[in-house]
């Protein structure tokens, strides 16, 4: 029995289908005989009184890359009334993406099953979320403090220095053991104390890449996307011009996936990007984690597959009380 796919995403006129696992994912669910509908967050609406609705969109896909989706009918309906939604809005993870989430989560009590879990999207902010397993991670500080900043470069010498809320690598600076620019570096992040940023100690394969590593209902996909920087750029991150590579998982990308997957599936996180460097774990991404086209172009192994199978199986199951 077909379902009826509701994705809240950015705007469908901005997708790069070549590349975009949103569009992979629409793709797979069609071709299964599931009907697929989207919309964005600034179209959920929540009268007093009524039910969380949204503007939607029907789509037909196209197969055709310029064109690529006919839109069938736009229409406001109530979520709970799709079988299943999947949030896969881009950060940044401001106010507005917090305000959905709770819109989100609204349509959830009124039966709605929405993934990933919009209570966990709030509670994973995807740098922070690595503290949980430190067994997995190089040496990590989270503070606003300059002074602790500075204590920890002492004691590590070589570090990395992120904003909380970055993507696709914005914002990250390496200070080596001269400390050079320290000071402006942490000033620049932390502005002067106002805000939060995590210092890592710096992890040097990231010559061999940033691996992203996939979790599809708590089960690695057996592939992961290498993102392997260029020139003497420190950022592997494919949006600062990195070059992603498929290649097997290796036995410590493995460890950490069955060790967190299990663990972040029961917490309605049906997908999960995890960021691997060497054999530590950076990042745990919750929000619209990406990398299925490259991975099953370069492997082979089609990761929309096993995503759309995931998601039905997750329906399958009886809500969680």
């Amino acid at each position: 029995m077909g379902m009826h796919i509701l994705f809240v995403a950015d705007a469908l006129e901005d997708f790069k289908v070549y590349k975009d696992t949103t569009f992979s994912m629409m793709r797979e669910a069609q071709r299964r005989g599931h009907r697929v509908a989207a919309c964005e967050p600034r179209h959920l609406q929540w009268v007093s009184g009524g039910v969380v609705r949204a503007d939607v969109r029907e789509l037909v896909l196209t197969g055709n890359e310029d064109a690529w989706f006919r839109e069938t009918r736009e229409a406001a309906q109530a979520l709970k009334d799709f079988d299943s939604v999947v949030m896969r809005k881009d950060p940044p993870f401001d106010s507005e993406y917090f305000y959905a989430t709770h819109l989100l989560e609204q349509a959830e009590r009124e039966g709605a099953r929405v993934f990933n879990r919009p209570a966990s999207l709030r509670d994973h902010p995807e740098k922070l979320a690595v503290m949980e397993f430190p067994q997995f991670t190089t040496p990590t500080l989270v503070t606003r403090d300059a002074g602790a900043v500075k204590q920890f470069h002492a004691e590590h010498k070589d570090i990395i220095l992120k904003p909380l809320d970055g993507m696709g690598g914005t914002g990250i600076f390496r200070v080596g053991p001269d400390g050079l620019n320290l000071g402006s570096i942490t000033e620049t992040l932390n502005h002067e104390g106002a805000t939060t940023i995590m210092v890592q100690r710096f992890v040097p394969e990231i010559t061999q890449g940033d691996k992203r590593v996939l979790v599809i209902g708590g089960k690695p996909v057996p592939f992961s996307l290498a993102r392997i920087p260029q020139g003497s750029e420190i950022r592997g991150n494919l949006a600062a011009g990195g070059k992603g590579v498929a290649q097997p998982l290796t036995a410590r990308d493995r460890e950490i996936a069955e060790a967190l997957g299990p663990v972040l599936a029961a917490r309605g996180l049906l997908l999960v990007g995890l960021d691997v460097i060497g054999d530590c774990l950076t990042e745990i991404n919750v929000t619209s984690p990406t990398c299925f086209q490259e991975i099953t172009q370069q492997a082979g192994f089609d990761v929309p597959a096993m995503f759309i199978e995931a998601l039905e199986a997750a329906m399958a199951q009886p809500v969680a009380g």
